[in-house]
């Protein structure tokens, strides 16, 4: 009898498909591999193949804080909500106007329409702001005010769980209908003579506390802060006599007054007399479509108005280009407001409630996942990994497929990904979007196994321990899968 049950287990064991014992063996490699990273780190992996089949899955359903990962599902929504987007964006320009006010005056309004690409630098030649004001010039040579209006989109400048801490950096600029030179502005910082304070260099919509010094040797450790609606940055720290200079970029808090201000400043250049003030024009949040209940009423709209001139920017799909391959926040934030507009009135709520019924049509569990905002930077998101495959799998299917896996990095080449994965066998056949935010790495996307077959796959580290990362943990062990498949 025991005999008997010794060979029926061996028959059981022999029953497996080998091919399957090699996964088992390969996740149980991979998941040592993961336990040796920065202890204490979470982990979550799916790698499948393009019909579906999972070859590895390590907590595949449990939610992890995905960073710039969102992106996909921001971009993917896009695809899915606004047309034409491989044309001119004939909907979305910057537009200028004249009109009266009460005291018969002229004011000039500028008004924006969610382009994230509108430039006011001096060496613009496409989607500039300087083409507004020549309009503007062309017509007269006084005006009044200079109104920034963003009420396309309601003023929801910062998205619910983005670390307030960001707030004064580019990171955590604001987002606003109305933005120009990605609602940043640059602070450069020289070295003068030893024990003094640096000079700096910036345009005078901000000011400067100096508080920084400069030393004869070390390095250079500048840091500057802000306080929420204030415009005096507060600079510390040292930069080292020889070196050429040091660059920060400040987030704004109000884009339509600042690009109001850009533009008077055009006006003045082309001889225009300003004689008013800078203002601006925002449209309060109000209650989702999805919150009315049944008393639903159509989502505000701002007045359409003839333009004295009006921009056309280049196709959707180059600025969802830079969105995945730069992790741009600013243009993903707006492009979630105007995924969010086609059903709604442009709010973050809005285009997540596009995001969600985008992923109901791929089949994911809605257990699987929580959205904030469009960018990453919210603490508030969450997906599982087997989610992000899932929806990788779906896209898969979707008629512009190639046009958005045209979108990512890819490994060793280009945008967040060019220096990774660089000599391996990855390089050159992973295409897959980045995430970083605080002890928090990702990546997602699609890789040419050695076998020639391709495999999805999404990869979170959530509760990195302070200063370490496990991008290194994921990319070795995207290495080792892609060798023995």
């Amino acid at each position: 009898m025991k005999a008997f049950a010794i060979a029926l287990v061996v028959a059981s064991v022999s029953a497996v498909p080998l091919r399957a014992q090699q996964t088992a063996s390969l996740q149980q490699r991979i998941e040592g591999q993961l336990r040796q990273a920065s202890p204490g780190t979470r982990f979550g992996l799916v790698v499948a193949t393009r019909e579906g089949q999972e070859l590895i899955a390590i907590a595949p359903d449990q939610r992890f804080i995905p960073a710039s990962n969102t992106k996909i599902f921001t971009t993917a929504a896009a695809f899915v909500a606004l047309p034409a987007i491989d044309r001119p964006d004939t909907s979305g320009g910057a537009r200028v106007r004249l009109e009266r006010d009460r005291g018969g005056l002229l004011d000039v309004v500028l008004e924006g329409r969610g382009d994230a690409r509108l430039s006011s630098a001096l060496e613009c030649v496409v989607n500039c702001l300087s083409a507004l004001a020549d309009a503007v010039a062309a017509r007269t040579r006084r005006v009044d005010d200079v109104i920034g209006d963003d009420r396309w989109f309601p003023d929801e400048r910062w998205s619910l769980g983005m670390s307030w801490n960001n707030i004064h950096t580019r990171s955590g600029t604001a987002i606003s209908a109305l933005t120009v030179d990605d609602n940043e502005l640059k602070l450069r910082v020289l070295p003068t003579v030893p024990g003094t304070s640096p000079r700096v260099e910036l345009p005078p919509y901000f000011t400067v506390e100096n508080g920084a010094v400069t030393v004869k040797a070390g390095e250079s450790d500048l840091v500057f802060d802000r306080l929420p609606g204030s415009r005096v940055i507060r600079l510390a720290g040292t930069v080292v006599v020889g070196d050429t200079d040091e660059s920060l970029n400040l987030g704004i808090d109000d884009p339509a007054h600042y690009a109001a201000w850009r533009l008077k400043a055009l006006l003045e250049e082309r001889g225009i007399k300003v004689r008013g003030e800078i203002k601006t024009r925002h449209r309060p949040p109000v209650p989702t479509d999805q919150d009315r209940g049944e008393d639903k009423v159509l989502p505000w709209r701002p007045p359409e108005t003839t333009p004295l001139a009006r921009l056309i920017p280049p196709p959707l799909v180059d600025d969802l280009t830079i969105i995945n391959k730069e992790s741009h926040n600013v243009h993903a934030e707006l492009m979630l407001r105007r995924v969010g507009r086609t059903k709604g009135d442009g709010s973050v709520a809005d285009g997540v409630a596009a995001v969600e019924a985008m992923l109901n049509s791929a089949g994911v569990p809605r257990t699987l996942f929580d959205f904030s905002d469009g960018s990453g930077m919210s603490t508030y998101n969450r997906v599982a990994p087997r989610a992000t495959v899932m929806l990788l799998r779906w896209i898969g299917a979707q008629p512009w497929a190639q046009a958005w896996r045209k979108t990512l990095p890819i490994a060793g080449v280009d945008g967040t990904l060019d220096e990774r994965f660089k000599g391996t066998w990855l390089q050159g056949r992973l295409f897959a979007k980045t995430g970083t935010l605080n002890a928090t790495n990702a990546l997602s996307g699609y890789m040419t196994a050695r076998s020639g077959r391709t495999l999805l796959f999404a990869a979170y580290a959530n509760d990195v321990p302070g200063g370490g990362s496990a991008r290194a943990a994921i990319d070795s062990a995207l290495v080792a899968i892609a060798a023995e498949n």
